[in-house]
């Protein structure tokens, strides 16, 4: 078996056809076909089954595609670090980040990292679930992961700061002429709330503790909840770096502040990629606004 097949295999799975997979790898299909007959061949298995939707994982392809997830990943972590010179990084880096949290200063941290290391590759996905991203990283899937503080923070994670949290007011309301929201008089709002199972929705929660937030929507996207909550939908409440450009006139912090820690979970023996963005997020400024 090669590492070839495995990522071969793993295409195939992602895609649902041999054709798709091999446009998605730039080889010709045969090349595809060939190389997963003859893996199944010597694993004396069969990975896929054909169904009328495509191609799926047989219960025993699953379980072959998430170990050769782990040995793909590993295999370009170690192509990297070996390619790795005095300004000559390549390779791959998975970031991981929870919705919401290092809005504005992961895109900085990138950039710079970009700009030294402009040959390295960097695949950024955002995850709302705290244990979600946990059971990643325990795979060995993410390189580095961005978050808020939890229960499943691991002991050698990296604390980076806080992250205030503000509301966001519709247009005209009249507590916009305070500097400062008071918590109390948002417990009886209609509110622009997440996924029920994202970290967002938690910290309200947590904040309204002694008030169940009525739901007006559920959003997935923090952008998406700060224009609702501007059209007068519902408030919605959001870490401070994820109000995007124009809606800032609407923000306001809470009284009293409302922080969550904001930490950097890397993998197990880091690479020189990891190390160097957690090197320039700890150059970010995480605080409250003030």
């Amino acid at each position: 078996m090669s590492l070839r097949q495995y990522e071969y295999a793993l295409a195939v799975a992602a895609e649902g056809s041999v054709t798709a997979a091999a446009e998605s790898l730039r080889v010709a299909q045969p090349s595809v076909s060939q190389q997963i007959r003859g893996l199944e061949r010597e694993l004396g298995v069969q990975l896929f089954a054909r169904t009328p939707t495509g191609l799926v994982p047989t219960v025993v392809g699953r379980a072959f595609l998430r170990e050769a997830e782990v040995a793909v990943n590993a295999s370009r972590r170690a192509r990297a670090t070996a390619r790795a010179g005095a300004d000559d990084l390549a390779g791959e880096l998975v970031v991981a980040v929870q919705l919401g949290f290092g809005t504005r200063q992961l895109p900085s941290a990138l950039g710079a990292l970009r700009r030294r290391y402009p040959r390295l590759e960097v695949t950024v996905f955002e995850e709302p679930s705290s244990a979600e991203l946990e059971r990643l990283g325990r795979r060995g899937t993410i390189d580095l992961a961005l978050m808020a503080e939890c229960a499943q923070t691991p002991d050698d994670a990296h604390h980076l700061g806080e992250e205030e949290f503000v509301v966001v007011l519709a247009e005209g309301d009249p507590r916009l002429a305070a500097g400062r929201v008071e918590l109390a008089d948002l417990a009886g709002e209609p509110w622009v709330r997440f996924d029920r199972d994202s970290a967002l929705d938690a910290v309200l929660q947590v904040v309204l503790r002694n008030h169940e937030p009525a739901t007006a929507a559920r959003v997935s996207q923090t952008a998406t909840a700060v224009r609702w909550a501007a059209e007068g939908l519902g408030v919605t409440l959001v870490p401070a770096s994820a109000v995007p450009g124009g809606y800032e006139h609407l923000v306001r912090p809470l009284a009293p502040l409302v922080s969550q820690p904001v930490i950097a979970v890397v993998r197990q023996r880091p690479g020189p990629a990891e190390t160097a963005l957690l090197d320039l997020l700890r150059q970010e400024t995480f605080a409250a606004v003030a």
